[in-house]
């Protein structure tokens, strides 16, 4: 479950090229232009020549916001518009990024038994649009959320998904979902050679960026509880939910699993790295040094809000350094779990059993404190009213 990237990345020279021709193929036979392949990694030098929605979205379960054209090259200059960008990606603050929110582009809201969704594209950055999407419990009024972000390898396939939307919407809470910079259709009209690790700083600046427009966003849309708002991530994304509830108050508690962190050891022993041929260039002092401001390592002991911290022993995509390093680096209020594989994981999170404590921490009217230490496949956390897991995964 955790690891899927991993064992892409192993093949994913080949991988890229082989999706690509498939696609090429495949379209051709239907009589319709090929879709660019979204960018898995270090897979080659050729551009992707366009960008595009979502490509897997059901056009009648699902309808999109109106097609809008995003070249990739600036018309009058003839520059990619990705070099066009003006933001401070050393900062988790906007601070002097030069981002300006455009109107969201809001597609017919879909209905379904328990829950709404609705597809929204918000933009801010040249080129960059982002596809939210935004699910609300059937009779709840104003309902806490929690911002869903899934690894860098990862689309927005399973918010489509509807036994995921039941699961998340479960116990009336509202879920966010939305992919990381340089991810899924948000990797477009660059070369193949960068993708998320070879740009981190880039790729965790600006989605942490992006998480600040994002709760702006739904402040406006005057539906969900602002006082009451979550963060879950996985891999990747769990780094960037602590970056993000480091730079935004909004966020009242933060729900990990297997977060990157503790970047010189992180980029010199990642699996996810290594099978970059250039992994080496990613533990020179530059890198290095560009990217120290967003470990969250350094954040972490600077968050006063409920934190959970998931991992698992037996995944080399996380480094056991990381993991060390990362749980040592937890606050006072939080929960820390380990499992030996990711098999005992799902039997004790599995059947939506994952979400529910973030959405307990939501929900409590008294969240409990306790004391970070490590436990194996256990919680560490006690909670103020004792209460034990609300719904099944």
């Amino acid at each position: 479950m955790l690891f899927f990237g991993s064992a892409f990345y192993r093949n994913r020279r080949f991988t890229a090229f082989a999706w690509i021709a498939f696609v090429f193929i495949g379209t051709l036979a239907l009589g319709q232009q090929p879709t660019p392949a979204p960018a898995r990694g270090k897979s080659g030098s050729a551009p992707i020549a366009t960008a595009s929605a979502d490509p897997a979205t059901p056009q009648a379960a699902h309808p999109s916001p109106p097609e809008t054209q995003v070249p990739g090259i600036d018309s009058k200059t003839g520059t990619p518009l990705y070099e066009t960008i003006q933001e401070d990606w050393s900062s988790l603050a906007i601070g002097t990024s030069r981002l300006e929110p455009e109107k969201p582009l809001v597609a017919p809201t879909e209905e379904q038994a328990t829950f709404t969704r609705t597809l929204v594209r918000l933009q801010w950055r040249p080129g960059d649009p982002l596809d939210l999407w935004v699910l609300l419990p059937k009779g709840v009024k104003k309902p806490p959320v929690v911002l869903y972000l899934y690894g860098y390898d990862q689309d927005t396939g399973r918010f489509k998904n509807d036994r995921w939307a039941e699961r998340v919407t479960a116990g009336g809470v509202a879920a966010v979902g939305f992919v990381s910079a340089l991810s899924g259709h948000r990797f477009h009209d660059r070369p193949l050679k960068q993708w998320f690790v070879s740009e981190l700083q880039e790729s965790l600046g600006s989605t942490v960026h992006d998480v600040k427009f994002i709760l702006d966003y739904l402040a406006e849309r005057g539906d969900v509880d602002m006082t009451r708002v979550g963060m879950f991530g996985e891999g990747s994304g769990g780094t960037i939910a602590i970056l993000a509830a480091a730079a935004d108050s909004r966020i009242k508690a933060v729900d990990t699993l297997e977060p990157w962190g503790d970047w010189p050891e992180f980029l010199a022993k990642s699996a996810v790295v290594a099978q970059d041929p250039d992994h080496a260039d990613y533990v020179k002092p530059d890198f290095l040094k560009r990217v120290a401001p967003l470990d969250p390592i350094k954040w972490l002991p600077e968050l006063k809000v409920p934190v959970r911290i998931q991992q698992v022993k037996q995944g080399d995509s996380t480094p056991m350094e990381v993991k060390e390093a990362v749980a040592s680096a937890a606050p006072k209020k939080s929960s820390i779990m380990r499992f030996e594989t990711d098999s005992d994981m799902s039997d004790r999170e599995g059947g939506g059993r994952l979400f529910d404590w973030i959405k307990d921490q939501l929900l409590a009217a008294n969240a409990g404190s306790g004391n970070a230490s490590v436990a194996d496949g256990k919680t560490v956390q006690p909670q103020a009213n004792g209460s034990s897991p609300s719904s099944q995964r």
